[in-house]
């Protein structure tokens, strides 16, 4: 089968949120008929939301069978290894119409302890941000336990969090244990661990239709927390044409940035999938005798095996992304 692999694309899964918007349809062409999706998961092995392929001799299998067919052919040896069948990145396009909760994700270490999964280290690439949209990331200032608590008791958390003020383009690195929020008006995509672990700590005093509010996990939370973090959040990068540059590189993924005005042939070195988010424009992705077309809100797979492959548009915006 390997010689017949191809650019294989996924059906996205729309979650509806209480914090969700219209974007994701009316920006992204997601199909759906809720009012409030907040979130469209382009490749997830998460249990319970397994992503299923949308194109090609492939189409209607699902991300856990091609695993279990393929293994390192699909997510390369050393990937294999480390994972098993288990794909290790979780993709998402995220629209925020309110402010999600303010939140924070544990370590592989103490995932693995209370919920046998992995941590959450993220990161999040602007796509659209309303005029006075912002980010919480941090703290605005050095804060111990006890400060932190006194704030979270008080309802006064968010005048010790760092807002922000966000647009398209800003690329921000969220590891684990950094408290973060994405902000009201915000549209981004944000490439993680596979792991659907999120401490909630404050949620605005909001209330669902029924008149409750959502589970707060500060037991869990408070244990989690980095204090210790220093503010290098935000990632600088070039976007130097038809090249990969270098957004993100951390021991769960590296993400490139490349702005595509012309055909590049591409080689795979990595000994890993490569997964592309197309964020602005559309581009064509082909191998011999296969071609898919990618436009903005989209996102592509490059299995392993497939080591050559060319990409081609007179302008778009990808984000590269491998492990």
């Amino acid at each position: 089968m390997k010689s017949h692999f191809y650019p294989i694309k996924f059906q996205p899964i729309l979650k509806e949120r209480i914090w969700g918007g219209t974007k994701l349809k009316t920006l992204l062409n997601k199909k759906n008929k809720a009012p409030n999706v907040g979130e469209s998961w382009e490749i997830s092995d998460v249990d319970g939301d397994t992503s299923i392929v949308a194109n090609g001799e492939l189409r209607g299998v699902t991300l856990k069978q091609l695993l279990s067919t393929y293994k390192q052919d699909l997510i390369g040896e050393k990937n294999f290894a480390v994972f098993g069948e288990k794909f290790p990145l979780l993709i998402k396009f995220i629209d925020a119409k309110e402010d999600l909760s303010i939140q924070l994700h544990p370590n592989d270490e103490l995932a693995k302890k209370r919920h046998n999964s992995f941590g959450k280290t993220e990161m999040w690439y602007v796509l659209q941000a309303d005029d006075d949209a912002n980010l919480i990331v941090g703290f605005n200032q050095k804060v111990t336990r006890d400060v932190y608590l006194k704030h979270l008791k008080n309802k006064t958390l968010t005048k010790i969090l760092n807002f922000e003020h966000v647009s398209e383009g800003d690329t921000f690195f969220i590891e684990v244990g950094r408290v973060h929020a994405i902000g009201a008006g915000v549209m981004l995509a944000e490439i993680q661990q596979t792991s659907d672990i999120t401490y909630r700590v404050y949620d605005w005093d909001r209330k669902d239709n029924q008149g409750n509010e959502r589970e707060l996990h500060n037991d869990l939370a408070i244990d989690a927390i980095d204090f210790n973090m220093k503010n290098d959040f935000k990632v600088s990068y070039s976007t130097v044409g038809n090249v990969p540059n270098q957004m993100v590189s951390c021991p769960y993924f590296t993400t490139n940035f490349i702005h595509l005005t012309k055909t590049i042939r591409k080689e795979n070195t990595h000994d890993s999938f490569i997964i592309y988010m197309c964020v602005e424009g559309e581009t064509s992705v082909s191998t011999d005798g296969f071609s898919e077309i990618v436009k903005k809100g989209e996102t592509v797979l490059i299995p392993a095996a497939l080591k050559h492959f060319k990409i081609e548009s007179n302008n778009a915006k990808l984000l590269e992304v491998y492990v």
